[in-house]
């Protein structure tokens, strides 16, 4: 497989971690500086992404007023791969693009993550460049659990689409630069908002490819989230 190559031969991956949020489920949680276990869900977001030799850079997004308390933060874990930190925009989609307008200038892939996903694996994170490096475009994602159903406005079913085919995309997503440049610029000039980074690749007609996810690779949103993610912390430590 390509990451058995040496360091030299990997293309240049800059990863984009986007802890903008305002945390509005959280009834007054900050869940990006959540201490879960010994660290906060943030760092320990950024932490696989740090640890992956196949990351050449990384970019933080978040408020303008968390900045200095984030880089504080990098310093105290040694994240010294993280390069820039930046402020969020009012849209998830804004947040993105200013990380992506700080890039390395020379980077082919652009890995972006939430930053309350804290339990992403090394072995989903290498998944998914593998498939971007092979498709141009994939996301990690698993098939749904549920039945899904499509209602009305009014409240009722309206038709039950086969589960074989439904998936939970999660992050990282990853894209080849250029890529997703043209899809940036297209959504820019357009004054369109996507609510995520596999919208605005389908935009201008680019399959995306879903990679292997995990269904430990939550985001943490609600309070209940936390319990969760503590519990299966606790579940990985003992097997």
């Amino acid at each position: 497989m390509f990451w058995k190559k040496n360091k030299e031969e990997f293309p240049l991956v800059s990863a984009i971690i986007v802890a903008a949020g305002s945390s509005s489920r959280m009834d007054g949680v900050d869940k990006q500086r959540y201490p879960l276990g010994d660290i906060p869900v943030v760092a320990r977001s950024i932490r696989e992404f740090h640890e992956n030799h196949m990351i050449a850079e990384i970019v933080l997004v978040c408020r303008e007023s968390d900045i200095q308390t984030y880089w504080s933060l990098m310093r105290a874990h040694g994240f010294s791969r993280v390069r820039q930190i930046v402020s969020g925009g009012d849209e998830r989609q804004d947040s993105v693009f200013r990380g992506i307008e700080v890039c390395d200038a020379n980077a082919e892939y652009f890995a972006i993550h939430d930053g309350a996903r804290p339990l992403v694996s090394a072995e989903i994170i290498e998944d998914c460049i593998a498939a971007a490096i092979e498709h141009g475009a994939a996301a990690a994602g698993v098939p749904v659990k549920d039945t899904i159903k499509v209602a009305s406005p009014e409240g009722f079913i309206n038709s039950t689409p086969d589960r074989r085919g439904l998936f939970a995309i999660q992050t990282p997503q990853i894209f080849e630069s250029k890529l997703y440049r043209r899809a940036m610029d297209a959504a820019r000039r357009e004054n369109r908002i996507y609510t995520d980074d596999c919208q605005l690749i389908e935009s201008i007609g680019h399959p995306v490819f879903i990679s292997r996810g995990d269904y430990a690779n939550i985001k943490i949103t609600t309070p209940e989230d936390i319990a969760v993610a503590e519990a299966l912390i606790g579940y990985y430590e003992t097997i």
